[in-house]
């Protein structure tokens, strides 16, 4: 029998959940790699790219006067240990957003994905999106798939930076501020993520976790929340 929940907002997770880890731990961060340097260099008076830049030295105990080799080395090192360092990500936004724009890189969801956010939109409820990577690198994931321009099913994204990080209750409270102040019982999460469900059930939202086969989380211990494998085993519906 399908679960239904009732709600008013569906916030999503991206990798693990909406599309395959590997698509950002590999296609994405393979992407970008290679480019911090040259971006860096060729967007120095960039006022986003100067604050990356203060920002990992500063993270990285690195002098004011390191070269851009000791910046990449530093912002190389946190891709490895796939740390979420905001300045790594506002940089990795804006190359991944070069290269959606130029169609180097196109999105590719789980085949259950795409048909599920279009049929929520269709039936009235609002999503939104959280994810470790920045709004910029967000935006630019949905603008090219291969499904098309996909940003207009979203009505807000949130990052680490704007709302804070992903297992940690307040992070979800500042959240369904941006959205509003629903009530939080009104909001439903999803995420292959254990700890990131236990932070948003803390403050109050409805969960469901996505075990899906293959990926990081398939055999996680999700306790007491919903567990899934796919979009369609699952139903939720606009609440009164």
């Amino acid at each position: 029998m399908t679960d239904t929940l009732s709600a008013q907002w569906v916030v999503l997770d991206i990798e693990g959940t909406l599309m395959p880890t590997a698509g950002v731990h590999v296609t994405l961060y393979d992407y970008a790699r290679p480019r911090l340097g040259p971006w860096i260099d060729a967007h120095a008076d960039d006022p986003v790219v100067r604050s990356a830049v203060a920002r990992t030295k500063t993270e990285g105990g690195l002098p004011e006067n390191a070269d851009t080799a000791a910046v990449v080395a530093v912002l190389h090192g946190w891709m490895a240990a796939d740390r979420k360092a905001a300045p790594l990500k506002d940089l990795q936004g804006l190359i991944w957003q070069d290269g959606y724009a130029r169609r180097d890189l196109v999105s590719e969801y789980f085949s259950d994905v795409v048909p599920a956010l279009r049929g929520w939109v269709e039936a009235g409820l609002k999503l939104a999106v959280f994810s470790s990577g920045s709004v910029a690198g967000q935006i630019a994931s949905f603008s090219t798939t291969t499904e098309g321009d996909l940003t207009t099913l979203f009505r807000h994204h949130f990052d680490t930076t704007n709302a804070g990080p992903k297992r940690e209750a307040a992070s979800y409270a500042s959240i369904a501020e941006g959205l509003g102040g629903p009530i939080p019982r009104r909001i439903v999460f999803l995420s292959d993520v254990p700890a990131e469900l236990d932070a948003a059930r803390e403050a109050g939202w409805q969960t469901i976790g996505l075990a899906r086969p293959g990926e990081p989380h398939a055999d996680s211990d999700f306790g007491t929340h919903r567990v899934t494998k796919t979009f369609d085993e699952f139903r939720i519906v606009p609440d009164a």
